[in-house]
């Protein structure tokens, strides 16, 4: 406040006089919300002295000493004195309207059965506040309550914030930090006080929406009766809220929506929301299938898109596929909504939606959830925020107890993390549960944030309808069995308001089932699709042996190599990053060969030169692990970046490259749901070490390796796991080639391991032109980024293409050769170098640069130029139970000559990847080097 108004405001102010309590009450009040208190309250308090919080005891000390100072600086004033007794009051009118605010969901009507037991909260009952029977007829100003006036009586007041914030909904939001977010949030809640106004037309379109949603499952039951079809009785309001978030994601402008969820309640979302035919779901159930297509997967794990046609323009609908790995759809999801609005320019998330469906159970106890909303606001991952629903059925799998399946009070407190409000709502109000959903999706769209609902209900039947839940719950499905299903209860409800009878509720059951028994899609909504943004029919039909045309002109590599060397000249280098960068002109140049980091940089350049899009993400992603990538270069001035790869020139491809959150499951299920949403790129995902990829397993089992055969899902992610032996124990040696080896079947993935750089440049670019979309994993080198035998010419790139398997670049005579030694990967240099050390003539090398699909052909070809090789040598540094060796010597064997002997050279078999030890590292691998030359058999004879 100005010095020149001071005197006079202080003079009407209570500070005059004797109120310390009244002032210490509002300063409470004023810490745990300041937008409760007046205005010029909060001027005064905002100016307050500044205390360490770490001192908690501090504050109350400083605080009362300033407020006894300046009433004793401000004694000699007339000031007037008003009744402490009703300025108490009234500061405990706000503290209840506070206390609402802050605790009301934890007294709210959430339970549809009942049977939650809830403590007691006293900071909602007025006798906690002082406040009694008298002063429920005394009127009192209300603060920022958003109920549309400043004043009213605390009988009304103390009405309106249990309707408000202990009826259906539930709403958690006080533990966000951001003021404006609160406010909108109570200015949206406390405004309609509890009681959302819909049109008659819009509760007849509920009611429909709960009768579709309990028809299917009935019809099912009866149907199909004891087939597993995880049912959404009980959750059934999830069919009016889903297509309320679509009807309202129309009228604010999105143009798709990309769902995912687990199993319960899928059947009925695949046909009650997406349109997916009836008759087709009830093939399924009978065990009707199409043969021309993959393995397939079961009926709850399918996905569906369609075009859903909303008042205010269609909305194009996706439900991802997903296995039975709960929550792991969500981060493919985000990943599939980032592609889609990075290829409609949509910067903030206002064109493609993201919606996650959660099981009690599994949003507290899956890590990958926290993943997920960890990535939520970060830079490479955001989305716009996701809208997050919960079907809570209050018991997660039949046999827990949610003492047993979380620590927390919510399921849904993960989200607190992140500051995401949570509004909880009792399923069995759908009218609770559309303005909810109208609530959320505003709120995302207006703040580009994660928000929850917490949709509470129960679950009619087993975890499946095989399972009998009352043998461990009896309780509850005493409960459930005497409980009225939720169309029966708001078919009532619109009966009392005269806004439905009995006979029209009744036509709408067999309207329904009349439509089922014909088979159709139940959707009047649904629209055959048109609105889809890609295209993959080019990427269809096509097989390993493509040709392709990778060459690039060398006059136009060089041009681009000199642009990737350029950066603005106020940009300060760190000594470390500007030595490599004169290298690489050296290079570009041609006086000096190609190292890794060029050759690799080199293809992302031909790539965005010919406009394609490039995303690339992992925990080291822009320096790359082993600072080889320094794709972008920091100013040591004042930090600001450059990318060279992104500044090529106007009409290059879109170039993104960041440094992951330290995760490896939700970042490599994102770019798997990235790379399968966007075709025409690359997208890249590097593992800080190649063993980091075992957190992710469950991606690479369920998703990676089997997306194709199950569910028809081309992809071409591209995995960059660094691989090699260089003593750095046993946490960082290995990739474990065995596992995505022994995953390899039906030509679903491309398992690389490149020992040049002109190999990794061709292999890059192959992944791009060749117009076919499978996983690609590399084992990516680490001490041959900096090998000096490690090198290729630019000749390379140019005239060359990737080889699958590469021959003996020595000169040996091919009739002088008895032994071949074939390997992959970094073990070739050891093998090379310690061939030429020994000058032997009779050993020839041949690199094995694709383990799957296997060469046949190159290797066969490159064996039979040595007649009389009789010994072939498979050499690896991984023991012999890892590795390629059990996954691959089959097709070891079908290259060679059937007269030719088959042998192993490599460390023994071992529990761990790799000894810790540098001395035994060493020795280990001078022993199988000289194991697979032959060197150790002429010593003993």
């Amino acid at each position: 406040m100005q010095n020149g108004v001071m005197k006079a405001w202080i003079e009407s102010s209570h500070l005059a006089g004797a109120n310390a309590t009244y002032v210490e009450d509002l300063y409470e009040l004023y810490l745990s919300d300041p937008e409760t208190v007046d205005i010029e309250w909060r001027k005064v308090f905002d100016d307050l002295p500044v205390v360490q919080q770490h001192a908690p005891e501090q504050p109350h000390s400083r605080v009362r000493d300033y407020f006894r100072r300046l009433a004793t600086e401000t004694a000699h004033y007339r000031a007037p004195v008003s009744d402490p007794d009703v300025d108490a009051k009234q500061v405990k009118v706000l503290q209840l309207i506070n206390a609402y605010r802050f605790r009301g969901h934890q007294q709210a009507n959430l339970d549809p059965l009942g049977i939650w037991q809830r403590e007691r909260v006293p900071d909602l009952d007025p006798a906690f506040h002082t406040l009694n029977e008298d002063d429920f007829e005394q009127t009192f100003n209300v603060g920022s309550f958003a109920i549309g006036q400043e004043s009213m009586k605390l009988a009304d007041l103390y009405d309106a914030l249990k309707r408000t914030y202990c009826g259906s909904i539930g709403a958690e939001y006080m533990h966000i930090t951001d003021t404006e977010e609160k406010r909108w949030i109570q200015q949206r809640l406390e405004s309609v006080v509890g009681q959302p106004e819909f049109t008659e037309q819009e509760k007849l379109t509920f009611l429909e929406e709960l009768t579709a949603a309990e028809g299917l499952e009935r019809y099912l039951g009866a149907k199909f009766p004891g087939a597993k079809r995880f049912s959404l009785e009980g959750g059934d309001a999830l069919i009016p809220m889903m297509k309320e978030l679509v009807r309202h994601s129309a009228k604010a402008g999105q143009k798709e929506v990309v769902v995912g969820m687990a199993h319960r309640g899928r059947l009925n979302v695949l046909v009650n929301v997406l349109g997916k035919k009836t008759s087709e779901l009830f093939d399924e159930f009978a065990g009707k299938h199409d043969e021309t297509w993959g393995t397939g997967d079961v009926k709850y794990h399918q996905g569906f898109s369609s075009d859903f046609s909303a008042p205010d323009g269609d909305v194009h609908l996706v439900l991802a596929f997903n296995p039975s790995h709960l929550e792991i759809v969500n981060p493919v999801v985000m990943g599939s909504v980032r592609a889609r609005q990075d290829r409609l320019a949509d910067k903030n998330g206002s064109k493609v939606l993201p919606i996650t469906i959660h099981g009690d159970s599994a949003i507290a106890g899956q890590g990958v959830v926290q993943e997920t909303f960890n990535m939520s606001q970060a830079r490479g991952f955001q989305v716009g925020g996701t809208v997050r629903i919960v079907v809570n059925n209050q018991i997660g799998f039949t046999t827990s107890n949610p003492r047993d399946t979380r620590s927390t009070q919510y399921c849904t407190d993960i989200a607190k993390m992140v500051q995401a409000p949570i509004f909880h709502v009792n399923s069995d109000d759908p009218e609770a549960v559309a303005y909810v959903s109208r609530l959320a999706l505003d709120f995302r769209n207006q703040f580009k944030r994660d928000v929850v609902i917490d949709l509470v209900c129960y679950r009619r039947h087993g975890h499946n309808e095989a399972d009998e839940p009352s043998a461990t719950q009896p309780l509850m499905y005493q409960k459930i069995k005497k409980h009225p299903t939720p169309r029966k209860i708001y078919a009532d409800r619109l009966q009392d308001q005269t806004i439905a009878d009995l006979e029209g509720a009744t036509l709408l059951i067999n309207e329904y089932r009349d439509a089922l028994d014909r088979g159709e899609c139940v959707v009047k909504e649904y629209r055959p699709m048109t609105l889809h943004s890609v295209d993959w029919s080019p990427y269809i039909g096509h097989e390993w042996t493509i040709d392709w045309d990778s060459k690039v002109d060398a006059d136009r590599l060089r041009e681009l190599g000199q642009r990737l060397c350029q950066y603005p000249e106020s940009h300060k280098l760190h000594s470390q990053v500007k030595k490599p960068y004169v290298k690489r002109a050296e290079m570009v140049a041609g006086e000096r060969p190609l190292d890794w980091g060029m050759a690799e940089t080199l293809a992302y350049a031909t790539l965005l030169d010919e406009g394609k899009r490039i995303r690339i993400s992992g925990q080291d992603a822009c320096r790359g692990t082993f600072v080889h990538r320094l794709a972008t270069l920091h100013n040591q001035t004042d930090g600001t970046t450059y990318q060279p790869l992104a500044n090529l020139h106007d009409k290059q491809g879109p170039f993104q490259i960041f440094d992951s959150v330290l995760s490896e499951e939700a970042v490599l299920a994102f770019e798997y749901g990235y790379a399968t949403a966007e075709p025409g790129g690359l997208t890249m995902w590097e593992a800080q070490f190649g063993d980091f990829a075992n957190g992710a397993q469950v991606v690479i089992d369920q998703f990676i390796s089997s997306g194709e055969q199950k569910w028809g899902r081309m992809c071409g992610l591209t995995m960059l796991l660094p691989h090699g032996y260089e003593g750095q124990g046993p946490e960082h040696s290995s990739a474990r080639l065995e596992r995505y080896l022994q995953l390899c079947a039906e030509q679903n993935i491309q398992v690389v391991i490149p020992s040049t750089p002109a190999q990794m440049y061709h292999m890059v670019r192959r992944q791009v032109i060749r117009p076919m979309r499978r996983p690609l994993v590399v084992m990516s080198p680490k001490s041959l980024l900096r090998h000096p035998l490690c090198t290729s010419s630019l000749e390379d790139l140019t005239e060359g293409t990737f080889q699958p398997a590469i021959g003996e670049i020595d000169e040996l005579d091919p009739k002088a050769v008895k032994r071949i030694v074939m390997c992959s990967g970094k073990v070739y240099y050891d093998l090379l170098e310690a061939r030429r050390k020994e000058e032997l003539i009779d050993v020839a090398i041949i690199r094995v640069e694709q383990l799957y699909p296997f060469p046949y052909e190159a290797v066969e070809k490159l064996v039979s130029g040595y007649p009389n090789a009789k010994e072939v040598v498979w050499c690896q540094e991984e023991p012999q139970n890892q590795g390629a060796w059990y996954s691959s010597q089959h097709n070891f064997r079908y290259a060679i000559p059937s007269d030719a002997k088959l042998t192993y050279a490599g460390r023994k078999a071992s529990a761990s990847p790799a000894v810790g030890y540098m001395s035994v590292h060493l020795k280990q691998q001078k022993a199988l080097v000289r194991d697979a030359l032959g060197l150790n058999e002429e010593l003993e004879k």
